[in-house]
């Protein structure tokens, strides 16, 4: 997916807010309320002194326009870095040796919403066979774990066992990660217009510091429960 101009428009907004109210340098604001550093395909590791993200502010203190310096360098960034894309909606990666992490995009054609009813046996089908392989060659995984704004729908929601969801919690100061920004997304990439007007309209009111998080419609959430219980509701055996 490449990202819209007008999503990198509306993070800069936030940091640009978050620098005004907190008295933060703007580079710091945006490596650490947006989701920009993650874009440029730097990692996680939030350096300061990663030569990429040097080059960019480097670059930022000399641009008339922030946004559009910002989305020229995010094209050629992932010009350099393009990964290639799974081909199912659902996909997991490894925590760590005995934990597993849910990951979900679209990767439904244009006219199919991937979360409808009509493509539930489709999602469900995707997750069993992510469950059975880790059966398979994962004997060592106890616990399964995700984060996301998409745990609040409904129609997320009913792919997973119910303990899973039941645990859900406000993730705090997700504001660097997909995971909080994503619900502004549609599916190629530019904004969805209502959610991103409430969101302008929230911050637009923003006055302290502690109401950051209120901005965003909806938070992300972490979620967690024993691997049995999916190997449970995907009606796959103890024998594997």
């Amino acid at each position: 997916m490449v990202y819209s101009k007008e999503f990198f428009a509306l993070q800069i907004d936030l940091a640009k807010a978050v620098a005004a109210l907190v008295g933060l340098p703007i580079d710091q604001a945006l490596r650490d309320y947006t989701n920009i550093y993650i874009r440029f395909g730097l990692g996680r590791h939030f350096d300061h002194g990663h030569p990429v993200w040097r080059r960019y502010i480097d670059g930022l203190t000399r641009a008339a326009d922030v946004c559009d310096w910002t989305y020229r360098f995010y094209l050629a960034q992932r010009a350099d870095s393009r990964q290639p894309e799974t081909s199912t909606c659902f996909s997991y990666v490894m925590q760590d040796a005995t934990c597993v992490r849910i990951h979900f995009r679209n990767a439904e054609s244009a006219t199919t919403a991937p979360l409808s009813s009509e493509r539930l046996p489709a999602r469900l089908a995707e997750l069993r066979t992510i469950f059975d392989e880790i059966k398979r060659d994962g004997p060592h995984v106890t616990r399964v774990v995700g984060t996301s704004w998409l745990y609040n729908l409904p129609a997320y929601r009913r792919c997973f066992p119910a303990p899973y969801v039941a645990s859900g919690r406000i993730a705090e100061r997700r504001y660097r990660h997909i995971s909080l920004w994503g619900q502004f997304l549609d599916r190629t990439g530019s904004l969805r217009p209502n959610v991103t007007q409430d969101f302008k309209s929230r911050l637009a009111g923003l006055t302290k510091p502690g109401d950051l998080g209120r901005v965003f419609p909806l938070q992300a959430l972490a979620v967690e429960a024993p691997i049995e219980a999916f190997y449970r509701f995907y009606g796959i055996s103890a024998d594997g």
